[in-house]
């Protein structure tokens, strides 16, 4: 039984997303794309002229809706492209699953181990495989845990276990930790960091599943006492003097991927041309996302209501490395906010997915015998974004390799993409199936 049904993972209004914010871009080098860009001929014989694409109201789906709003998709010869909010990440899955032709949608704004999980048909309604392609990371860091007011006295930051041993006690229950989806980057970060606290978050914790937008609300109620989820909403949570940030995920793993660009395997494969010109007009994006000077002009159109829907206040401060943690700490140039094209941000490492098809073994969403390179390399598709980087004039940000090699988190553990089950067998606490 996988361990989110033998924990309550209450699937409130499905599971949904989570946001990340904005990084300078290090050295101001980086081309910007202007509101009316000149057409594309790498575009102009595109199999169709354009796709459905979904996104959840997070930070990190800025490349999305920017590629939508700067004409991008339509610089390319997608000009019928359309970016169609969810309401949470179970939503994004069944679109996913549905399809274009069925009311669904081709691709998506979607957490890092959604598309290999669906690929391996462990979380599909139909319970039978989704085949998927991984394009793009769409950014790296720009999440956070975040927790109540109420444990304030604990100061709880990423390595306290002494604060999160005494939270259940000054609570006097079981902590409530809430996540995005089952097997997504925020379950798989509040597993890692509570585990590494000694904490078992499958005996003791509860982990609940709670959309992104309904996190603050959430917590206001008394839902939950912690939870990890992409800005704006840890940011909003401090703005309403509701808890405070625990740690941003940076500070849990430096640089680590979250959001990525995926798409229908079938889509891709029918629509070679055009899944082309789609991932070119997202990197194009990244690119203007993360340019300092587009920073203003980007929290307001991520603002809409069509789009977050949540007040510059809310967007901008982290997306600019400002970090008020709500308990006193105050950071002006942090250097863990959301990347989206600086430091290999948009390419798709396979060393990454390698991690995260390990962690869901760990904690049985996969199984244990899982072939992990088989479903790496059937999921990730490294070599179309070289190819897209190449056709926008980028050979010079592809990576050497594949792999990003060694990572490192805040306990000291090592992943080694070269032998991920020793890593794997080191870990003290799991949950395999």
């Amino acid at each position: 039984m996988a361990p989110f049904t033998r924990r309550k993972f209450l699937l409130t209004a499905a599971s949904t997303t989570a946001g990340a914010l904005w990084l300078s871009a290090c050295g101001s080098n980086q081309s910007t794309t202007s509101s009316a860009p000149a057409a594309s001929d790498t575009g102009s014989d595109t199999e169709v002229k354009g796709a459905t694409l979904g996104f959840i109201a997070l930070t990190d789906s800025a490349p999305l809706i920017i590629a939508q709003e700067k004409g991008l998709f339509a610089k390319h010869g997608m000009p019928d492209t359309k970016v169609v909010k969810q309401t949470s990440w179970a939503v994004t899955r069944d679109n996913l699953e549905l399809g274009s032709e069925r009311g669904g949608i081709d691709g998506a704004h979607i957490l890092s181990p959604m598309p290999l999980l669906l690929t391996a048909g462990t979380i599909s309604k139909s319970k039978q495989p989704v085949p998927m392609y991984t394009l793009a990371r769409l950014n790296l860091q720009g999440q956070a845990f975040s927790a109540s007011k109420d444990l304030l006295d604990e100061k709880l930051t990423i390595d306290n276990r002494e604060g999160l041993a005494n939270a259940s006690k000054s609570l006097g229950r079981t902590l409530k930790a809430a996540v995005t989806f089952p097997g997504g980057n925020h379950d798989l970060w509040m597993r890692y960091w509570l585990s590494a606290n000694g904490l078992d978050p499958n005996k003791d914790a509860d982990l609940v599943v709670v959309p992104p937008p309904q996190m603050v609300a959430n917590m206001q109620t008394g839902t939950m006492d912690l939870f990890c989820v992409g800005e704006p909403w840890n940011q909003r949570l401090v703005n309403k003097k509701l808890g405070y940030t625990a740690a941003q995920t940076g500070e849990f793993w430096n640089k680590h991927p979250e959001k990525a660009f995926s798409m229908r395997a079938d889509w891709v494969d029918k629509n070679p041309k055009a899944a082309k010109a789609l991932l070119m007009a997202v990197q194009e994006a990244q690119i203007w996302c993360q340019d300092p000077a587009n920073l203003d002009e980007m929290c307001e159109i991520l603002s809409q209501d069509k789009y977050i829907k949540a007040a510059v206040a809310d967007l901008k401060p982290r997306l600019s490395g400002v970090v008020d943690y709500g308990d006193g700490r105050k950071v002006t140039d942090s250097p863990h906010r959301m990347l989206f094209w600086d430091s290999n941000a948009s390419f798709p490492f396979k060393s990454h997915d390698q991690w995260f098809v390990v962690e869901d073994m760990r904690w049985g969403y996969l199984p244990a015998n899982t072939d992990i390179d088989a479903l790496v390399n059937k999921v990730n598709r490294a070599d179309l974004w070289k190819e897209a980087a190449k056709a926008i004039g980028r050979s010079q940000d592809i990576p050497a390799s594949d792999s990003r090699g060694k990572e490192t988190f805040f306990d000291g553990v090592v992943f080694d993409p070269a032998n991920p089950k020793a890593y794997l067998d080191g870990l003290k606490i799991k949950a395999m199936s």
